[in-house]
């Protein structure tokens, strides 16, 4: 562990840490009061470049041309090393900070339910205390902190890899909250969102149905026949999906419109757009049955992750130097009381999701060792886009009670909790570390940048977005439910 053998040399980065917590506690607490979804995070991103600008940050806005992406850059000169951060919420998951019931702030708005509150912050934090150590040791480099909006849904780091906004990057460190600590060794699903507009025409549904030719029926057997699709798909495939429109609210119309969004998961990129173009099929087939028209648009597309066990063993070393977090009684008691609110269920799949046995345990007091055998993710990341072009690296923080499901109330109950701070800060000491040793180490960032081109193969690297696509910051935005304070 070149890098982290001098003992003086990591406790001045982890106190340049401990320095600056507070303030980015406190950041992470205001983004959690102001929950905004998909390319609508105009207050949060405010703050994260306020953020910046306060620290010395030479801040880029509007980076690739989404008015909520930044970065912020500081050094010169070196390798540059990048630490990624995230700050959208979840829809419909309002909820009340250390509640152990569903009690929403305000009904039918948003939450963060995937902790992303605590991303964005604790990555900021990793990237000013390198900010600091790079000027303090006079070591040649470049930090930069990415502020990468729309993560749920809306593929922003897709869109700004498109852009080349990661070309010139040497190495990409990131995390996310998470029940356990540990290295993110798998793999992810390539993802899409689709939105499929069926046009037919209307008519008095009692008077005249025979006139009429239904969008609604047409959306409606395109479910049907994805549904019989779903046998005869790969099974580590998913396919989900939600009406946007369904034609209106008066049964005794003929529905003449109807629009409906489809998520398509597969292993890979080219999986996925080939499990697309199925789909695409059956809109048509249920457009002929019913004599209506369909049109398709891909508004948004990630790939699959690709590992860089470099970087992964590096920082394994982190986590074995450092340890857990220092949970309390008062975490471990809190802990308790909200792993009262899960089932059985949620527990056990939390244990199998590291290869380790259940134990009665609230919280995280190990680190998982790189031995475990550990499932793919079955969610998908825009962060894979960016590993197929950096050398990309990830670690998982536990801020939560062991067994809280991702996107749930539950998660946004502790979004503000003492042991969620505990955690984010450990994932901050834990990217700091591993971006100091990629800043000293040339051999370390050469065997990555080997890894990811023997990954790509001859290939290389193609965006599943279509040519032409641009980030759909209007459409989803339209979508967006502004938080309390916002609402007139």
């Amino acid at each position: 562990m070149t890098a982290l053998s001098n003992r003086a040399t990591y406790d001045k980065l982890l106190d340049l840490v401990d320095r600056h917590a507070p303030d980015f506690v406190a950041l992470s607490d205001r983004v959690w009061t102001m929950p905004e979804t998909c390319y609508a995070e105009h207050r949060s991103a405010a703050e994260h470049r306020a953020m910046l600008e306060a620290e010395g940050f030479r801040v880029t806005n509007e980076l690739g041309g989404i008015p909520t992406a930044l970065m912020g850059e500081a050094g010169s000169g070196g390798p540059v090393i990048a630490i990624l951060g995230e700050f959208d919420a979840l829809a419909n998951l309002s909820q009340e900070a250390g509640a152990f019931e569903h009690r929403p702030l305000a009904e039918g708005h948003n939450g963060h339910g995937c902790g992303h509150n605590l991303l964005g912050s604790a990555s900021m934090l990793a990237a000013t205390a390198l900010k600091d150590w790079l000027a303090e040791t006079g070591t040649p480099g470049r930090v930069r902190y990415y502020g990468c909006p729309a993560e749920e849904g809306g593929a922003a780091k897709s869109f700004l890899v498109k852009a080349g906004a990661f070309d010139d990057v040497d190495i990409a460190i990131s995390w996310h909250p998470s029940d356990f600590l540990e290295v993110v060794r798998r793999t992810s699903l390539a993802n899409c969102r689709v939105d499929f507009t069926f046009t037919g025409t209307s008519s008095h549904a009692g008077a005249a149905p025979y006139l009429g030719r239904s969008a609604l029926d047409a959306a409606e057997l395109m479910s049907v026949g994805v549904n019989y699709l779903r046998e005869h798909m790969q099974s580590d495939c998913r396919i989900h999906y939600a009406y946007l429109d369904a034609g209106g609210i008066s049964p005794n119309v003929v529905q003449s419109s109807a629009k409906v969004r489809y998520v398509v998961r597969a292993p890979n990129r080219n999986a996925m757009l080939e499990l697309v173009e199925r789909v695409r099929k059956v809109a048509a087939g249920a457009a002929m049955m019913t004599e209506t028209t369909v049109t398709s648009a891909m508004l948004s597309a990630v790939s699959n992750l690709i590992p860089s066990p470099p970087l992964e063993d590096a920082m394994q070393d982190v986590l074995e130097l450092l340890g857990p977090p220092a949970f309390d009684d008062d975490d471990r008691a809190f802990a308790t009381r909200m792993r009262e609110t899960f089932n059985a269920a949620d527990i056990a799949s939390a244990w199998k999701s590291v290869a380790e046995a259940e134990r009665d345990a609230p919280l995280c007091d190990f680190v998982v060792p790189p031995s475990s055998r550990r499932e793919p993710i079955g969610g998908s990341t825009d962060l894979g886009d960016v590993s197929w072009i950096v050398p990309t690296v990830q670690v998982h923080s536990p801020t939560c009670a062991i067994g809280t499901q991702l996107h749930s109330w539950q998660m946004v109950a502790q979004g503000q909790s003492a042991m969620a701070h505990k955690g984010m800060i450990r994932a901050s000491e834990v990217m700091a570390l591993t971006g100091m040793r990629a800043f000293e180490d040339p051999a370390l960032r050469s065997r990555a940048a080997g890894a990811l081109a023997d990954a790509v193969g001859p290939a290389g690297y193609k965006s599943a977005l279509p040519d032409a696509a641009k980030a759909p910051v209007a459409e989803m935005s339209a979508l967006a439910v502004k938080p309390p304070e916002y609402a007139a």
